[in-house]
């Protein structure tokens, strides 16, 4: 079997992983690259071409084709990137450019579904139900955001938007959101929401850890509040999208996945919402793979 090649694109960072093959899961070269997006999209194009002939020059090897987990989608009809918070992608022909660039094949997925991917075929979905049919990938962190895997692949859609769970509409009661709109998933159970929440409660500024400090501490009111605010909406949120896609698996990365009740009490609220008299047999799990989730969900989707 032949190496597969992985880029993740970030904000801040571009990271390529050159894997043996698909079956060893050896990882013979990983190298990364500041992004640096304030210099815009050429140089972007410039620095990823960089990082390959690093890759090539440390492995002896060249790409038949590479996978991208970027920030953003790229849009099916207009083939150009849109949504990316790496606001000088946006409107570009990445997937063309990157491919006259590099002269091979490129695969791009949004860096959630890319995260999903890589939980579903050797992270923490695989280990748990290797057949899974269906896996749904949350990142719940400074925003939220998520990929479904089915039967191995992921689920692009019609406009390149397949598992925009973070943009779904929750409650009205959430922030407004840059997209526009009042009310987004992203807007209530994503950290810096749930900060916002606490620190307009008590005037404090506090961190998310700090304040789940507090709450497991038992002593601050609006801490308490703070969680039992994430849980309930956890599970309305969370409800709502198995009710669509019944997947077998939820993996939870992200800032927000590492609060334990969660997996607990958030399963519970769950339980009131979903269209199943009650029960939940979805399994919900922590994430196996860290910050080598996007860049092998990348290459994964060469294969």
């Amino acid at each position: 079997m032949k190496p597969i090649w992985g880029i993740d694109l970030g904000g801040t960072k571009i990271e390529c992983a050159v894997i043996e093959n698909l079956e060893s899961r050896k990882v013979l070269s990983r190298l990364r690259l500041p992004t640096e997006q304030e210099h815009g999209y050429e140089h972007i194009l410039r620095q990823i071409q960089k990082l390959v002939m690093q890759s090539a020059a440390a492995t002896g090897l060249h790409p038949e084709k590479i996978g991208f987990a970027t920030p953003g989608t790229l849009d099916p009809t207009t083939q150009t990137l849109k949504n990316s918070n790496t606001v000088c992608l946006n409107g570009k022909p990445l997937k063309a450019d990157l491919e006259a660039l590099l002269g091979v094949p490129c695969f791009l997925a949004n860096d959630a579904n890319c995260f999903a991917l890589a939980e579903a075929r050797w992270g923490a979905a695989h280990e748990v139900a290797p057949n899974a049919e269906v896996v749904w990938g949350l990142i719940m962190g400074t925003g939220t955001g998520s990929g479904v895997v089915v039967n191995g692949k992921v689920l692009q859609g019609r406009h390149g938007i397949g598992g925009e769970w973070g943009h779904s509409f929750l409650d009205d009661s959430a922030y407004e959101c840059y997209c526009g709109n009042v009310g987004c998933v992203e807007q209530v159970l994503s950290g810096p929401a749930l900060t916002r929440f606490y620190n307009e409660k008590t005037g404090q500024s506090l961190k998310l850890p700090e304040i789940v400090e507090r709450y497991r501490a038992g002593n601050d009111e609006a801490a308490k509040e703070t969680m039992e605010r994430l849980v309930h909406f956890f599970g309305k949120a969370v409800a709502n999208f198995i009710n669509v896609i019944d997947p077998e698996v939820v993996v939870i990365g992200g800032g927000v996945g590492n609060i334990d009740i969660l997996y607990s009490a958030g399963v519970e609220a769950v339980k009131k919402y979903i269209f199943n008299s009650g029960k939940c047999e979805t399994i919900f799990l922590k994430p196996k793979l860290g910050d080598s989730a996007g860049v092998f969900g990348a290459a994964l989707l060469c294969v």
